[in-house]
Protein backbone atom coordinates (compact mmCIF):
# COMPACT_ATOMS: atom_id res chain seq x y z
CA UNK A 1 0.00 0.00 0.00
CA UNK A 2 2.88 2.37 0.75
CA UNK A 3 4.51 1.76 -2.40
CA UNK A 4 0.98 2.67 -3.97
CA UNK A 5 0.99 5.47 -2.39
CA UNK A 6 4.53 6.55 -3.59
CA UNK A 7 4.10 5.80 -6.77
CA UNK A 8 1.15 7.99 -6.79
CA UNK A 9 2.64 11.09 -5.30
CA UNK A 10 5.44 10.52 -7.55
CA UNK A 11 2.75 10.99 -10.64
CA UNK A 12 1.34 13.77 -9.31
CA UNK A 13 4.53 15.82 -8.04
CA UNK A 14 5.19 14.93 -12.26
CA UNK A 15 2.23 16.04 -13.40
CA UNK A 16 2.29 19.45 -11.32
CA UNK A 17 5.67 20.17 -12.73
CA UNK A 18 4.46 19.62 -16.26
CA UNK A 19 1.71 22.25 -16.00
CA UNK A 20 3.99 24.65 -14.46
CA UNK A 21 6.29 24.40 -17.41
CA UNK A 22 3.38 24.71 -19.83
CA UNK A 23 1.10 27.19 -18.73
CA UNK A 24 3.69 29.83 -16.89
CA UNK A 25 1.92 32.72 -14.90
CA UNK A 26 4.67 33.63 -12.20
CA UNK A 27 6.80 35.91 -14.48
CA UNK A 28 3.80 37.68 -16.27
CA UNK A 29 2.12 40.55 -15.62
CA UNK A 30 -0.74 42.65 -16.95
CA UNK A 31 1.71 45.78 -16.29
CA UNK A 32 4.91 43.85 -17.19
CA UNK A 33 5.57 47.10 -19.33
CA UNK A 34 3.98 49.76 -16.83
CA UNK A 35 7.59 51.84 -16.46
CA UNK A 36 9.79 50.90 -19.02
CA UNK A 37 7.40 51.24 -22.15
CA UNK A 38 3.90 53.32 -20.80
CA UNK A 39 2.93 54.14 -24.91
CA UNK A 40 3.39 50.21 -25.76
CA UNK A 41 -0.48 49.41 -25.78
CA UNK A 42 -1.25 52.98 -27.35
CA UNK A 43 1.22 52.10 -30.04
CA UNK A 44 0.13 48.68 -30.86
CA UNK A 45 -4.02 49.66 -30.59
CA UNK A 46 -3.31 52.55 -33.44
CA UNK A 47 -1.25 50.15 -35.68
CA UNK A 48 -4.09 47.35 -35.12
CA UNK A 49 -6.78 49.74 -36.02
CA UNK A 50 -5.00 51.32 -38.98
CA UNK A 51 -4.09 48.04 -40.60
CA UNK A 52 -7.53 46.35 -39.94
CA UNK A 53 -9.42 48.96 -41.55
CA UNK A 54 -7.16 48.86 -44.48
CA UNK A 55 -7.14 45.56 -44.70
CA UNK A 56 -9.84 43.79 -43.38
CA UNK A 57 -8.62 40.19 -43.09
CA UNK A 58 -6.05 41.35 -40.81
CA UNK A 59 -7.50 40.22 -37.83
CA UNK A 60 -8.52 36.66 -38.76
CA UNK A 61 -4.93 35.96 -40.01
CA UNK A 62 -2.90 37.42 -37.07
CA UNK A 63 -5.01 34.83 -34.84
CA UNK A 64 -4.60 31.99 -37.08
CA UNK A 65 -0.48 33.08 -36.58
CA UNK A 66 -1.32 33.40 -32.84
CA UNK A 67 -2.68 29.95 -32.99
CA UNK A 68 0.23 28.16 -34.86
CA UNK A 69 2.95 29.88 -33.12
CA UNK A 70 1.34 28.95 -29.37
CA UNK A 71 0.62 25.46 -30.19
CA UNK A 72 3.97 24.29 -31.12
CA UNK A 73 6.50 25.46 -29.14
CA UNK A 74 4.91 28.27 -27.14
CA UNK A 75 3.92 31.44 -27.41
CA UNK A 76 7.14 32.76 -28.20
CA UNK A 77 7.16 34.75 -31.91
CA UNK A 78 9.77 31.41 -33.73
CA UNK A 79 6.95 31.34 -36.62
CA UNK A 80 8.29 34.89 -37.16
CA UNK A 81 11.62 33.44 -38.06
CA UNK A 82 13.23 33.94 -41.53
CA UNK A 83 14.84 30.96 -42.65
CA UNK A 84 18.65 30.67 -43.50
CA UNK A 85 21.48 28.12 -45.12
CA UNK A 86 21.55 26.53 -41.80
CA UNK A 87 18.32 26.34 -40.69
CA UNK A 88 14.47 25.64 -42.39
CA UNK A 89 12.33 28.11 -39.79
CA UNK A 90 9.14 26.83 -38.99
CA UNK A 91 7.40 29.74 -40.60
CA UNK A 92 8.88 27.35 -44.00
CA UNK A 93 7.15 24.62 -42.69
CA UNK A 94 4.37 23.38 -45.47
CA UNK A 95 1.56 23.73 -42.63
CA UNK A 96 2.92 27.16 -42.16
CA UNK A 97 3.22 28.63 -45.99
CA UNK A 98 -0.59 29.57 -46.07
CA UNK A 99 0.20 32.04 -43.05
CA UNK A 100 -0.74 35.70 -44.57
CA UNK A 101 1.55 38.35 -44.75
CA UNK A 102 -0.52 40.62 -43.49
CA UNK A 103 -0.07 39.32 -40.27
CA UNK A 104 3.52 38.82 -40.04
CA UNK A 105 4.12 42.88 -41.63
CA UNK A 106 1.62 43.99 -39.12
CA UNK A 107 3.55 42.94 -35.87
CA UNK A 108 6.97 43.94 -37.58
CA UNK A 109 5.67 47.35 -38.01
CA UNK A 110 4.62 47.50 -34.45
CA UNK A 111 7.80 46.28 -33.58
CA UNK A 112 9.77 48.65 -35.57
CA UNK A 113 7.57 51.71 -33.88
CA UNK A 114 8.47 50.12 -30.51
CA UNK A 115 12.24 49.56 -30.64
CA UNK A 116 11.97 53.43 -31.70
CA UNK A 117 10.00 54.38 -28.13
CA UNK A 118 11.72 51.68 -25.95
CA UNK A 119 14.55 49.59 -27.56
CA UNK A 120 15.14 46.14 -26.81
CA UNK A 121 11.89 46.31 -24.36
CA UNK A 122 8.88 45.04 -25.93
CA UNK A 123 9.17 41.10 -27.08
CA UNK A 124 7.46 39.92 -30.58
CA UNK A 125 5.54 37.33 -28.62
CA UNK A 126 4.10 40.04 -26.59
CA UNK A 127 3.28 42.30 -29.38
CA UNK A 128 1.65 39.33 -31.35
CA UNK A 129 -0.72 38.26 -28.35
CA UNK A 130 -1.71 41.86 -27.23
CA UNK A 131 -2.40 42.32 -31.28
CA UNK A 132 -4.21 39.53 -31.74
CA UNK A 133 -6.65 40.40 -28.58
CA UNK A 134 -7.20 43.78 -29.97
CA UNK A 135 -8.46 42.61 -33.61
CA UNK A 136 -10.42 39.94 -32.03
CA UNK A 137 -12.32 42.90 -29.87
CA UNK A 138 -12.19 45.19 -32.64
CA UNK A 139 -14.33 42.70 -35.33
CA UNK A 140 -16.93 41.84 -32.72
CA UNK A 141 -15.14 39.45 -30.40
CA UNK A 142 -14.65 39.26 -26.71
CA UNK A 143 -12.21 41.50 -24.69
CA UNK A 144 -10.09 39.88 -22.76
CA UNK A 145 -7.08 40.24 -20.17
CA UNK A 146 -3.27 39.30 -21.79
CA UNK A 147 -0.75 39.03 -19.09
CA UNK A 148 2.68 40.26 -20.55
CA UNK A 149 5.87 39.30 -20.16
CA UNK A 150 6.76 36.53 -22.62
CA UNK A 151 10.38 36.01 -24.07
CA UNK A 152 10.71 35.26 -27.85
CA UNK A 153 12.05 31.61 -28.78
CA UNK A 154 16.15 30.96 -28.94
CA UNK A 155 15.28 28.51 -31.74
CA UNK A 156 12.95 27.65 -34.72
CA UNK A 157 12.74 24.62 -37.31
CA UNK A 158 10.55 23.88 -39.23
CA UNK A 159 10.51 20.22 -38.19
CA UNK A 160 8.88 21.36 -34.96
CA UNK A 161 5.67 21.65 -36.38
CA UNK A 162 4.81 17.57 -37.25
CA UNK A 163 2.27 16.17 -35.15
CA UNK A 164 1.82 20.26 -33.32
CA UNK A 165 -0.89 21.14 -35.06
CA UNK A 166 -4.00 19.90 -36.70
CA UNK A 167 -4.43 19.08 -40.29
CA UNK A 168 -7.46 19.61 -42.46
CA UNK A 169 -8.09 15.75 -43.51
CA UNK A 170 -7.53 14.54 -38.92
CA UNK A 171 -10.34 12.48 -37.62
CA UNK A 172 -11.90 14.39 -34.28
CA UNK A 173 -10.35 11.50 -32.80
CA UNK A 174 -7.01 12.50 -33.96
CA UNK A 175 -7.54 16.33 -33.18
CA UNK A 176 -8.61 15.75 -30.05
CA UNK A 177 -5.36 13.84 -29.79
CA UNK A 178 -3.38 17.31 -30.59
CA UNK A 179 -4.94 19.49 -28.32
CA UNK A 180 -4.86 16.43 -25.12
CA UNK A 181 -0.95 16.57 -25.96
CA UNK A 182 -0.92 20.44 -25.20
CA UNK A 183 -3.24 20.13 -22.17
CA UNK A 184 -6.45 21.64 -23.80
CA UNK A 185 -9.78 20.32 -23.71
CA UNK A 186 -12.49 19.12 -25.70
CA UNK A 187 -14.81 21.75 -24.95
CA UNK A 188 -11.48 24.07 -25.50
CA UNK A 189 -10.71 22.73 -28.93
CA UNK A 190 -14.46 23.33 -29.81
CA UNK A 191 -14.10 27.20 -28.77
CA UNK A 192 -10.80 27.65 -30.07
CA UNK A 193 -12.15 26.54 -33.88
CA UNK A 194 -14.70 29.06 -33.34
CA UNK A 195 -12.07 31.76 -34.18
CA UNK A 196 -13.11 29.89 -37.97
CA UNK A 197 -16.27 32.87 -37.56
CA UNK A 198 -13.96 34.62 -39.18
CA UNK A 199 -11.37 34.42 -42.49
CA UNK A 200 -11.17 32.21 -45.25
CA UNK A 201 -9.58 28.55 -46.44
CA UNK A 202 -8.28 27.95 -49.84
CA UNK A 203 -10.23 25.63 -51.78
CA UNK A 204 -6.91 22.64 -52.26
CA UNK A 205 -7.99 22.47 -48.55
CA UNK A 206 -11.36 21.23 -48.58
CA UNK A 207 -11.81 20.28 -52.32
CA UNK A 208 -12.18 16.61 -51.74
CA UNK A 209 -15.46 17.87 -50.12
CA UNK A 210 -17.01 19.27 -52.83
CA UNK A 211 -15.47 17.52 -55.97
CA UNK A 212 -15.28 13.69 -56.88
CA UNK A 213 -16.05 13.12 -53.79
CA UNK A 214 -15.63 9.29 -52.87
CA UNK A 215 -15.37 8.74 -56.54
CA UNK A 216 -18.95 10.07 -57.10
CA UNK A 217 -18.05 11.86 -60.04
CA UNK A 218 -16.93 15.09 -60.67
CA UNK A 219 -20.03 16.89 -59.48
CA UNK A 220 -20.27 14.73 -56.05
CA UNK A 221 -20.15 16.29 -52.81
CA UNK A 222 -20.23 15.32 -49.23
CA UNK A 223 -23.67 14.75 -48.13
CA UNK A 224 -23.56 16.26 -45.08
CA UNK A 225 -23.23 19.52 -46.95
CA UNK A 226 -26.03 22.03 -47.88
CA UNK A 227 -26.44 21.21 -51.90
CA UNK A 228 -26.51 25.07 -52.83
CA UNK A 229 -23.92 26.04 -50.32
CA UNK A 230 -21.47 22.63 -52.10
CA UNK A 231 -22.62 23.95 -55.56
CA UNK A 232 -21.77 27.61 -54.91
CA UNK A 233 -18.33 26.03 -54.04
CA UNK A 234 -17.64 24.13 -56.98
CA UNK A 235 -18.37 27.35 -59.02
CA UNK A 236 -16.18 29.66 -56.74
CA UNK A 237 -13.05 26.86 -57.08
CA UNK A 238 -13.87 25.59 -60.61
CA UNK A 239 -10.32 26.99 -61.56
CA UNK A 240 -8.74 26.58 -58.39
CA UNK A 241 -5.70 24.10 -60.20
CA UNK A 242 -4.58 27.07 -62.21
CA UNK A 243 -4.93 29.75 -59.56
CA UNK A 244 -4.48 27.83 -55.86
CA UNK A 245 -4.99 31.42 -54.20
CA UNK A 246 -9.23 30.81 -54.67
CA UNK A 247 -10.36 31.09 -51.83
CA UNK A 248 -13.55 31.18 -49.65
CA UNK A 249 -14.68 32.05 -46.47
CA UNK A 250 -15.17 29.88 -43.41
CA UNK A 251 -18.59 31.48 -42.41
CA UNK A 252 -20.25 32.42 -45.03
CA UNK A 253 -23.06 34.30 -43.36
CA UNK A 254 -20.97 37.40 -41.27
CA UNK A 255 -17.50 35.96 -42.55
CA UNK A 256 -15.81 39.59 -41.22
CA UNK A 257 -17.47 39.69 -37.78
CA UNK A 258 -16.38 37.85 -34.60
CA UNK A 259 -19.64 35.93 -33.41
CA UNK A 260 -21.38 32.64 -32.90
CA UNK A 261 -22.65 32.27 -36.63
CA UNK A 262 -19.85 29.71 -37.02
CA UNK A 263 -21.41 26.80 -35.20
CA UNK A 264 -25.29 27.56 -36.29
CA UNK A 265 -23.56 27.31 -39.67
CA UNK A 266 -22.51 23.77 -38.57
CA UNK A 267 -25.91 22.90 -37.92
CA UNK A 268 -27.56 23.84 -41.08
CA UNK A 269 -24.70 21.63 -43.25
CA UNK A 270 -22.79 25.01 -43.92
CA UNK A 271 -19.57 24.04 -42.54
CA UNK A 272 -16.28 24.78 -44.70
CA UNK A 273 -13.92 22.18 -43.69
CA UNK A 274 -14.46 18.72 -43.43
CA UNK A 275 -13.32 18.94 -39.52
CA UNK A 276 -15.66 21.79 -39.55
CA UNK A 277 -18.76 19.93 -40.13
CA UNK A 278 -17.44 17.08 -38.06
CA UNK A 279 -17.40 19.08 -34.66
CA UNK A 280 -21.26 18.63 -35.54
CA UNK A 281 -21.16 14.72 -36.37
CA UNK A 282 -19.19 13.69 -33.51
CA UNK A 283 -21.43 13.15 -30.31
CA UNK A 284 -18.14 14.44 -27.93
CA UNK A 285 -18.09 17.92 -29.84
CA UNK A 286 -21.98 18.07 -31.04
CA UNK A 287 -23.16 19.41 -27.95
CA UNK A 288 -20.75 22.01 -27.56
CA UNK A 289 -21.47 23.22 -30.66
CA UNK A 290 -24.71 23.22 -30.30
CA UNK A 291 -24.93 25.33 -26.98
CA UNK A 292 -22.61 27.95 -28.66
CA UNK A 293 -25.12 27.96 -31.78
CA UNK A 294 -27.79 29.15 -29.11
CA UNK A 295 -25.86 31.16 -26.83
CA UNK A 296 -23.39 33.09 -28.21
CA UNK A 297 -22.06 34.62 -24.30
CA UNK A 298 -21.48 30.66 -23.69
CA UNK A 299 -19.18 30.70 -26.30
CA UNK A 300 -17.60 34.08 -26.08
CA UNK A 301 -16.69 32.83 -22.05
CA UNK A 302 -15.51 29.34 -23.32
CA UNK A 303 -13.39 31.51 -25.73
CA UNK A 304 -11.60 33.74 -23.44
CA UNK A 305 -10.45 31.36 -20.86
CA UNK A 306 -9.24 29.00 -23.67
CA UNK A 307 -7.59 32.22 -25.27
CA UNK A 308 -5.92 33.05 -21.88
CA UNK A 309 -4.60 29.86 -21.43
CA UNK A 310 -3.39 29.78 -25.02
CA UNK A 311 -1.42 32.30 -24.64
CA UNK A 312 0.08 31.65 -21.47
CA UNK A 313 1.37 27.89 -22.74
CA UNK A 314 4.63 27.23 -23.22
CA UNK A 315 5.59 31.24 -22.27
CA UNK A 316 9.44 31.66 -22.02
CA UNK A 317 10.74 33.94 -19.04
CA UNK A 318 13.53 34.98 -17.68
CA UNK A 319 17.05 33.09 -19.91
CA UNK A 320 14.66 30.69 -21.46
CA UNK A 321 14.61 33.27 -24.42
CA UNK A 322 15.24 36.71 -25.72
CA UNK A 323 13.58 40.50 -26.42
CA UNK A 324 14.80 40.13 -30.17
CA UNK A 325 15.74 43.71 -31.61
CA UNK A 326 13.86 42.07 -35.17
CA UNK A 327 10.89 39.63 -35.07
CA UNK A 328 12.64 37.85 -37.99
CA UNK A 329 15.84 36.96 -36.49
CA UNK A 330 17.65 35.75 -33.25
CA UNK A 331 20.02 39.04 -31.70
CA UNK A 332 23.13 37.09 -32.20
CA UNK A 333 22.52 37.74 -35.48
CA UNK A 334 20.90 40.27 -36.08
CA UNK A 335 21.91 44.04 -37.30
Amino acid sequence: MARRHYAFTTLLVVAVAVACLSFTDAKLAVNYYKKTCPRMEKIISEAVTSKQLSNPTTAAGTLRVFFHDCFVSGCDASTFISSNHFNKAERDADINLSLPGDAFDLITRVKSTLELECPGIVSCSDILALATRDLISMVGGPFYTVRLGRKDSLTSTASSTDGHLPLTNQTITEIIGVFQKNGFTVKELVALTGAHTIGFSHCKEYINRIHNYKHGGPNAFDPSMEPRYAKGLQAACAKWKEDPTIATFNDIMTPGKFDNLYFKNLERGLGLLATDQALFEDKRTKPIVQLYASNQTAFFNDFVYAMEKLSRFGVKTGRKGEVRRRCDAFNQIST
